[in-house]
């Protein structure tokens, strides 16, 4: 071979393995996801935000303009029965079961600050996949429990139950509602006593609820409906990751004796309250007791979340916050948004029967050592934002993507209910379908 023919076959060769490896480093830096709130690491639990990702085209949600007593008559209400006479300009208070405030302000706020949002929102309602009910069914429970407690005399019926009924008859004059059995009507359910007396008119609806366990089996499911956080009560730990500044083990605030499940709790106490370097505190939440609370959980390395009434409680989300391992004794809890959190990446699941043991717990947690607790509250920082409702990229997103998730099975249920009407088959509404009675695996 002459020399020119040798150049010449060097320089293709030199110039093929620039272009390759040129191509090589563009592919590989426009393959990983930019910006966000996490960096991305093959380990990390988290998945790529589906809603920051994907080209699909946005639900269409129609928001129902309720009449006034349903959403701000009920913010009246509540200020009211606490001994407020001027409550025109009283907003919607803070607690834990606030979810059902924020979804309304964020179908409200205009178009150019959802960003990253699956659904918009539509005022034709021929033109919707779903509809939003507003009504502020938790904070309803609470002001009417909050007036027969204030009131000199006890009222025959609740003003929440009146509520309620009422709610359900204007639905059921809503063309859309007849339509669809209320299958693709989505409505807050936070607080397991919500719409207690009228569930069973409505259980084809999506409901949201933080405890579906204390809801019927056949009212609820994981198949049909969202399990959504509790908001946050205390403050968020502002440092960073380490245990220098933890120097309690494990902590604990709450109530001591709880009905139902909450019998471990007592058992908890016996067992942990004398071990060195664990804080078991008897006080139940108030604002009074939330300093306190902040201050335990921001200067230990784990915090106590036991069942109580219900399996969950804003605590499990107060010790997210913290950067404060969950230490989770509760056995039948349901937990928000597990298609795209690793639970066990961020807390320790406890069974109750070992947890109440003298020195188990205590043993187990003092053998994890610092490399590990400090894995923990990374990944518990990733996840943060999932629980605050503050954030513009935090739950509200992550829920109606995951009710978005449901519309297939919604289609397949009023698909089948017109078939079924057509045939004048007459058979049950197929809720097993929607529950775990037939022993089905009910996520989607």
């Amino acid at each position: 071979m002459n020399k020119g023919r040798k150049a010449w076959l060097q320089n293709q060769t030199i110039t093929a393995v620039l272009f390759f490896l040129l191509l090589f480093i563009y592919v590989f830096f426009h393959a990983i996801p930019s910006g966000g709130s996490a960096p991305w690491h093959a380990d990390s639990l988290l998945t790529v935000s589906p809603n920051s990702s994907s080209n699909k085209p946005r639900v269409k949600v129609y928001l129902y303009t309720l009449p006034r007593k349903f959403t701000y008559g009920v913010v009246e209400g509540y200020w009211t029965a606490r001994g407020h006479a001027d409550v025109a300009d009283r907003k919607y208070p803070s607690h834990q079961h606030s979810a059902e405030w924020h979804l309304l302000l964020d179908l409200t706020r205009d178009e150019r600050y959802r960003v990253g949002s699956p659904v918009v929102r539509v005022s034709d309602p021929e033109e919707a996949d779903l509809f939003y009910v507003p009504f502020f069914s938790s904070l309803s429970w609470v002001a009417s429990k909050t007036r027969s407690l204030n009131g000199s005399v006890r009222p025959t019926k609740p003003w929440d139950a009146e509520a309620q009924e009422e709610l359900v008859a204007w639905l059921e004059e809503q063309e859309q509602w007849r339509r669809s059995k209320g299958r693709d009507h989505v409505m807050v359910c936070q607080n397991p006593n919500a719409l207690r007396r009228v569930k069973e008119r409505v259980k084809n609806a999506v409901w949201l609820v933080s405890d579906s366990r204390r809801v019927r089996p056949h009212h609820a499911s994981l198949a049909k409906d969202v399990v959504v956080p509790y908001s946050h009560r205390i403050s968020s730990y502002r440092g960073g990751i380490g245990v220098q500044n933890r120097k309690k083990l494990l902590f604990f605030m709450g109530n001591r004796f709880r009905p139902g499940v909450g019998e471990v709790r007592e058992l908890l106490f016996q067992a942990l309250e004398n071990e060195e370097d664990v804080i078991m505190k008897y006080g139940a939440p108030s604002q009074l007791t939330q300093p306190l609370a902040s201050q335990g959980m921001h200067s230990s390395k784990f915090c106590l979340h036991p069942a109580g009434s219900t399996p969950a409680s804003c605590r499990l989300f107060d010790a997210i916050h913290s950067l404060c391992i969950p230490v989770i004794v509760s056995d039948t809890i349901e937990l928000p948004f597990e298609d795209v959190i690793d639970y066990r990446k961020i807390a320790i699941f406890v069974q109750s029967t070992y947890a109440v043991k003298r020195g188990f717990l205590v043993t187990m947690l003092r053998n994890v050592t610092t490399q590990r607790i400090l894995e923990y509250q990374q990944e518990l920082k990733l996840v943060r934002r999932y629980f605050d409702y503050r954030d513009r990229n935090g739950p509200v997103n992550e829920i109606w993507r995951q009710v978005s998730q449901k519309l297939p099975l919604i289609k397949l249920m009023k698909n089948r209910d017109r078939r079924l009407a057509m045939m004048r088959v007459i058979e049950p509404d197929c809720s097993c379908i929607c529950s775990n009675h037939t022993g089905v695996i009910t996520t989607l």
